[in-house]
Order: structure tokens, then sequence, then C-alpha cells
């Protein structure tokens, strides 16, 4: 995995090997990316919960009743329930999307693959996803794990950002592209 040039992003990849470590000893890889999944999907759902992890406002103690409450809703227990408990403890929360894309990424590292994250203005069907998969694996040489993100200001199109390197094929970009040249002409 290359190193980040961030603090955040260091940080985040230093607690998402930690817990790549705790997870390949216990031999529990695929139910802790389900659940960091999971709790993916809470913050993508959620304003609040976004609010909360990224504010400074929030003690440390309000965090961790917070995520221990969520995650036990949620039913994320084991390693991502006591990750996150700690993450709270130690006032990483606004990290915890970072850890979740590192951890991603060293998993995928593991099994001998490349992971990618797609962003779609609409939700893909299977047939697309595994159509991008093959396309993504005759440029990667490896096969490759995508996680996709529906953006619908994207308008149409994809986004997809696989190791250093993106592709980015969205209408929106190319509206802002041909919006560029017409000013620079006119």
């Amino acid at each position: 995995m290359a190193k980040s040039s961030s603090p955040i992003s260091a940080v985040a990849e230093r607690y998402a090997g930690s817990l790549y470590e705790l997870a390949a000893q216990s031999k529990q890889i695929s139910k802790v990316e389900g659940d960091l999944g999971r709790f993916e999907a809470l913050l993508a759902g959620s304003d609040d919960l976004t609010r909360m992890i990224k504010s400074p406002v929030f003690s440390a103690d309000e965090q961790f009743k917070a995520i221990t409450a969520i995650a036990d809703k949620a039913k994320i227990t084991g390693l991502v329930g006591n990750f996150l408990r700690v993450v709270a403890q130690n006032r990483r929360l606004f990290a915890v999307p970072g850890m979740i894309k590192a951890f991603r990424e060293i998993a995928a590292e593991a099994r001998g693959e490349v992971a990618a994250e797609v962003t779609s203005a609409h939700d893909l069907s299977a047939a697309q996803k595994t159509e991008l998969k093959a396309a993504l694996k005759s440029v990667a040489g490896k096969d490759v794990s995508i996680t996709v993100t529906v953006d619908p200001s994207l308008l149409g199109g994809l986004v997809v950002k696989m190791g250093s390197r993106q592709i980015d094929t969205s209408l929106k970009t190319k509206l802002n592209s041909l919006k560029l040249a017409l000013k620079e002409v006119g």
C-alpha cells in the first residue's frame, strides 16, 4: 500500500493495520470487512452520525457512549465494536472513513487483489460490476475488489480510483472541462 502524505491518513493506516493484524490472528477478516461496511453504510445514511464523528465539540466520553449505542443497535460486535470504542476513547473517530478505506486496501493486497473505489451517478447492476471488474483486472493485471459509492452530482459516468490512478469519465467533469474551454474562447 502506498504510504500516505497527510497526518490523518497516516493515523488511519496505523489503526487499520492494527485492526487487520487482529482480524488475521483471529481469522475474522471477512467478518471485520462486513462490519466495517455496515458502519460505513450507517455513516453514509446519517448526517448526524457523520457530524458526531467529525466534531471536536463532543467529548471522548460522549463519542464513546454514542458509538457503543450505535454499534450495539447495528449488531456490530467483536473486533469492530471494540475497535470503534477504542478509536472513540482516543478521539480519532474523525479518521474512521480513512481507516475503513485503508483496511480494505490492506485486505485486498493480502489477497493479491487491488482495491478500487468506484463512484457512480447511479447504483451499478451486478452485470455492470462484473464487467467493470473484468476491465479493471485487464488494466491492473490482478484481481480487483471494488467498492461502489453513489454520488448523483456526477450526473452520469464513473470515477474510478485504483491506487494512485484515477479515471474520471463523469459527465460532471466533462461539462466542467467544456465550461472552462468555452471561457477561454469567449
